[in-house]
């Protein structure tokens, strides 16, 4: 008996050292390493990804970190990224939509014959061009749903079907230009936040990270169990403001910050927050990770699968028509050539399993920026699209790779 307690003590006694340890800066770095070892990589590899084209481009051709190139980056990031945002709602499923290239191709043609040759109201144009997003997207999920249509399938046939329909609705001449002084046009080309605005939204992730953190650390010290340091939190906060502060200073010495880029990092900060802290969103993670057991559990599965589709069909018309008002034009071309390619891609790459049940609406975010650095890279380098192509194939296969050592790595050691 004095054996087992002796033994018993000696367990608690490591565990108190363990919760000491985590609570320490060391801590915090030794748990960073495990997660890695373990396979939980976040999105660690864009990153270090991100750092390393920047570094290649900007030695092989300086102007490629100039402020203004990295505007108009941002510029061209925005219009993908809405449709990678929907992308990675359906990849939560492991499910896929090959048709987004052509909704918003169609969804830009709408726009061009119902605002310009009709002469509707831009609002009513857009709204319309939005429900049939939506619409389509139920068409996807009650295929799935009531007939077990794979999504590949129902995609593939959508995308055939849409291009025919934007093809259809343009009509012999295939082009609607938009107009140069409209709202809409701006807004995808030129307009820029007012550089006191842009420093003040430079400060919110920072203290939002504090706030969320210190909210953390209180309710894990009620229950007894380990936080992180006051200390290390407060350093990741305010590093990222330093970070973000000198990039917004950076911006402004070209023409500053987009608002559409702007628009769509706030779109992303909701997703990712109905994706972590809803009830929609922790359903999505479980249907995502085994549907029959999140079935057994009481979620409803039809439902969010038919939310899923919906939300990506409805985010690759908006992505359309923000192309359209960034191009000031509704054509055939619109939605074709590498529009899948890189919406899918930036999802993956950054991130987002192709599995299911892993990712966040940040790695849409950081994978369009990687895609559309390595596009503007090669475009100053006056390299010819068929590089481009295959070096972003490469991209995307070495991230399918890492993604797939990862999800090995976190089954051997029991973290899948």
């Amino acid at each position: 008996m004095n054996t087992i307690i002796k033994k018993r003590r000696a367990a608690l006694d490591r565990s108190d050292e363990r919760v000491h340890h985590d609570e320490s800066l060391s801590g915090v770095f030794h748990s960073f390493v495990d997660r890695i070892k373990t396979g939980d990589l976040g999105m660690l590899p864009v990153v270090l990804g991100l750092i390393l084209i920047s570094t290649v481009f900007s030695i092989l051709n300086p102007v490629y970190l100039a402020p203004n190139n990295l505007v108009n980056l941002l510029f061209d990031c925005a219009t993908i990224g809405f449709i990678s945002l929907g992308i990675v709602c359906v990849l939560m499923l492991g499910e896929i939509d090959l048709s987004v290239g052509s909704m918003s191709g169609l969804s830009s043609a709408i726009i061009g014959v119902l605002w310009v040759n009709l002469g509707w109201p831009i609002a009513g144009a857009i709204a319309v061009a939005l429900v049939m997003g939506a619409v389509v997207g139920m068409i996807y999920a009650q295929l799935y749903n009531r007939l077990g249509m794979p999504s590949f399938v129902a995609t593939l046939a959508g995308l055939l079907a849409l291009l025919g329909m934007q093809l259809y609705i343009l009509g012999p001449s295939g082009s609607i230009n938009l107009p140069y002084i409209s709202p809409l046009v701006r807004f995808g080309q030129v307009m820029v936040m007012p550089d006191w605005f842009a420093y003040l939204v430079a400060v919110l992730p920072g203290v939002a990270m504090a706030i969320q953190g210190l909210r953390t650390r209180n309710r894990r010290e009620k229950v007894d169990l380990s936080s992180e340091p006051m200390g290390a939190l407060f350093i990741r906060a305010i590093l990222l403001t330093v970070v973000f502060e000198f990039a917004v200073f950076y911006l402004n010495l070209g023409r500053g910050v987009p608002w559409i880029f702007g628009l769509f990092v706030v779109f992303t900060v909701l997703l990712n927050y109905a994706l972590k802290r809803t009830k929609w969103g922790r359903s999505m993670f479980a249907v995502g990770g085994n549907r029959e057991a999140a079935r057994r559990s009481g979620i409803n599965v039809r439902a969010i699968y038919i939310s899923a589709f919906m939300l990506c069909s409805t985010l690759a018309t908006l992505g359309g028509i923000l192309a359209a008002s960034r191009l000031a034009s509704a054509s055939q071309q619109a939605g074709t050539g590498d529009v899948n390619l890189n919406a899918i891609a930036a999802a993956v790459i950054g991130g987002t399993s192709l599995f299911g049940g892993r990712g966040n609406a940040y790695s849409a975010l950081l994978g369009i920026i990687v895609i559309q650095s390595i596009s503007n890279g090669l475009t100053l380098l006056n390299l010819p699209s068929s590089l481009r192509y295959m070096i972003t194939g490469g991209v995307l296969a070495i991230a399918v790779i890492v993604d797939s050592l990862a999800r090995r790595s976190r089954v051997n050691h029991g973290r899948a």
